[in-house]
């Protein structure tokens, strides 16, 4: 079973969405390092301050002999500091001094030693439940022998300043957290919103049922984002439309065609059956018959090409075809026609020729020179031209005859097309001739018109052209 694809609010929804999510994320993430670095730049600037006050403490040497003064010295140079430890020891590692309730000694030993306190140097020591940010610098003191450096280690707790960290990031996680529900939950409400045209024009098509083909949708009506759907649609309904009215009138058009023959045939039926007659009679009726058989047999015959024409079924078996010659042959096919009809065939032009299926050109140039002969008064003349222009094959049939109006013209290939009650075909055909020949040009890439100026009627078919061979 195929997947059905998601919809496109889902997919604009979890589009907008995830990228609303990652720059939440990334704005919360940046607003918490940026605190966190401030918080880490106070404690580089407390941490240098007490570094510096220990270094004026330590600016005289030798260092006081006695112990207290010492002490007293070094507690008033941190007094207003008072989340700042320090411990301080001589080369050999022997404590110095050190703050009250402090144990800084395994922080001393942890490597390497700054040469200033800053952000990079600066590191984090956790000891019985405390959390620490110091440093271990060196100092030496004005006048020490061999410049011997005295080891300081500095520190402050930072408890505080993690615990507002922590808390703060969990507060943060549920302002994003709840700003990204309610960034989805407004974006699925806005495309949903969005959507709106869209689902106003599906229910318009609908409500469009086959009675209803005329109506169309307004381009104008929709944003411009539909527009172009919406010409769209109007053009396939126009196209449906004119389908739709087509195949009624060809279905109204071949029960009109074979509703003759068969009432023809039912009549001589019904005559031939009311008395006893002879058996010549019977054969003529016979072949009266036989003649409205073969008509509903081309009739047939006719439509079940054009049906494979519709579905793109006629495949031509293409070769080397001289127009010229095949004009020439159909006029001794037709000779005999012409000559009852007094009407007089000429040939022009020679050396044409084109890649088709012989048979269907021939068909094709069949059915204009019998439409041609049919509508052309006693004493013209239907004149057949063959000429090249370019890569195109050029073949055009005229014929004097009755004017055909211009509105008329566009529809003489159209199946039972008929323009007027004077050009009406009585047991001459069922008017699918010249269908049948725009079916059999356009399956070779060609195309084919007509036009009509006073008295001349003229059919223009137009094939791409070969090199004839010698």
């Amino acid at each position: 079973m195929a997947h059905r694809p998601a919809s496109l609010a889902l997919r604009l929804t979890v589009s907008i969405g995830a990228v609303i999510t990652v720059v939440l994320l990334t704005f919360g993430w940046t607003v918490e390092r940026s605190i966190n670095d401030h918080f880490i730049q106070q404690d580089v600037d407390e941490l240098n301050a007490v570094a510096q006050a220990l270094q004026q403490s330590l600016s005289s040497y030798p260092l006081d002999e006695d112990p207290a003064v010492l002490r007293r010295r070094l507690a008033a140079a941190v007094s207003g500091h008072h989340d700042a430890e320090f411990r301080i020891s001589d080369g050999s590692g022997a404590l110095i001094y050190a703050t009250p309730d402090s144990d800084l000694e395994g922080f001393s030993r942890l490597p390497p030693l700054a040469k200033e306190i800053d952000i990079g140097s600066v590191k984090i020591w956790r000891d019985k439940g405390q959390t620490y940010r110091g440093a271990v610098i060196q100092i030496v003191p004005h006048g020490a022998p061999d410049n011997a450096p005295l080891t300081v280690v500095v520190a402050t707790d930072i408890d505080f300043h993690l615990h507002y960290l922590e808390s703060f990031r969990d507060y943060l996680r549920l302002i994003t957290l709840t700003a990204c529900f309610l960034a989805i939950l407004a974006i699925w409400f806005a495309v949903y919103r969005g959507h709106a045209p869209i689902r106003r024009i599906s229910r318009e098509m609908r409500r469009i049922k086959s009675d209803q083909l005329h109506i169309r949708l307004e381009p104008e009506a929709v944003p411009v984002e539909l527009t172009e759907l919406a010409a769209s649609f109007n053009d396939m309904l126009d196209r449906i439309e004119g389908v739709f009215r087509r195949l009624s009138n060809f279905s109204a058009d071949i029960a009109h065609e074979l509703r003759t023959p068969i009432t023809s045939l039912k009549t001589q039926t019904e005559v031939a059956l009311s008395q006893v007659r002879s058996v010549e009679q019977y054969r003529e009726v016979l072949y009266s018959s036989l003649e409205e058989y073969e008509r509903m047999a081309k009739m047939v015959g006719d439509m079940l090409f054009l049906a494979q024409a519709d579905n793109k079924l006629l495949k031509p078996e293409l070769v080397t075809v001289d127009l010229a010659a095949e004009v020439h042959s159909l006029f001794d096919y037709f000779e005999a026609w012409a000559e009852e009809c007094a009407v007089a065939l000429v040939l022009d032009g020679s050396g044409v020729c084109v890649q088709g299926d012989r048979l269907m050109i021939r068909r094709a140039l069949s059915n204009l020179l019998s439409n041609a002969i049919r509508h052309t008064p006693k004493g013209g003349a239907v004149r057949v031209s063959v000429s090249s222009v370019g890569d195109k094959g050029v073949l055009r049939v005229e014929n004097p005859g009755s004017a055909i109006s211009p509105e008329h013209l566009p529809h003489l290939f159209d199946r039972f097309y008929r323009p007027d009650a004077s050009r009406r075909r009585s047991g001459q055909g069922a008017g699918l001739g010249l269908a049948i020949v725009k079916s059999i040009i356009e399956a070779h890439d060609g195309s084919i018109g007509v036009s009509s100026s006073g008295d001349l009627i003229t059919f223009e078919m137009i094939l791409p052209t070969l090199m004839c061979s010698e």
